[in-house]
């Protein structure tokens, strides 16, 4: 469904993907632990198509269009309301308007927007815009899921309730690829764990039941060089 062979891009002196190599099936969420300058959110952008890497290739079943993005950006349009935006994020990937509107409604009622969805986003708070964005994300109903650092921003509630939201879309199929610095936020969806340093991933497979108390130890030896 997802796949990534041999990728590699540097700016400039500074590699910042060194031949990663990786698929993902249906039902499967690959998690990807690392510090800050690991090359996580330039993995991606990759991934994504929205850059081109100097070596190697990547696909995604379907084609760009397959894919939900959730970045640092929010890529919502702060003068619009909350349904304004979810509406023409529809349009660009031609779901038919009354699909739209299905979509929109149940998405502003599963993440708790309803009190919101006729203010413009750009009075939101950041854990409210956060949201906004995931159901920007799912407007098309991709199939893969793309999600960097989704947690940032969102209060511990919100933070469950977007764990369960991605639980449940990996249960109904999707493919994501998550990257977060943090173990502890991670873990509990994870079918595959990799912890990436310098761009390369040091250490890759399934979780195989490790809780994050486990994991972290895990990462703070790989992190370590051991």
């Amino acid at each position: 469904m997802l796949w990534a062979r041999d990728l590699s891009h540097a700016f400039g002196a500074i590699q910042a993907l060194d031949g990663i190599t990786f698929s993902l099936n249906r039902g499967q969420t690959l998690v990807i632990f690392g510090p800050n300058g690991a090359g996580k959110t330039t993995l991606l952008r990759a991934l994504a198509g929205l850059i081109r890497p100097r070596r190697g290739s990547a696909g995604v079943d379907g084609g760009r269009g397959a894919i939900g993005w959730i970045g640092h950006q929010s890529q919502l349009y702060g003068q619009l309301t909350v349904l304004e935006n979810l509406r023409f994020w529809a349009s660009l990937y031609d779901v038919p308007p009354r699909v739209a509107e299905t979509r929109a409604g149940d998405l502003i009622r599963r993440l708790g927007m309803e009190r919101q969805e006729r203010q413009p986003v750009r009075t939101l708070s950041r854990g409210q815009t956060q949201r906004v964005s995931i159901a920007r994300a799912l407007m098309h109903d991709p199939p893969v899921l793309l999600l960097d650092e989704p947690f940032t921003g969102l209060d511990r509630l919100a933070a469950e309730e977007l764990r369960q939201l991605l639980g449940e879309l990996a249960a109904a199929g999707r493919a994501s690829v998550l990257v977060t610095h943090s173990v502890e936020e991670g873990t509990e969806l994870a079918t595959d764990v990799a912890f990436m340093r310098h761009g390369r991933f040091v250490s890759f497979g399934p979780r195989a039941g490790r809780d994050a108390a486990a994991l972290g130890a895990d990462y703070r030896r790989v992190m370590a060089g051991g």
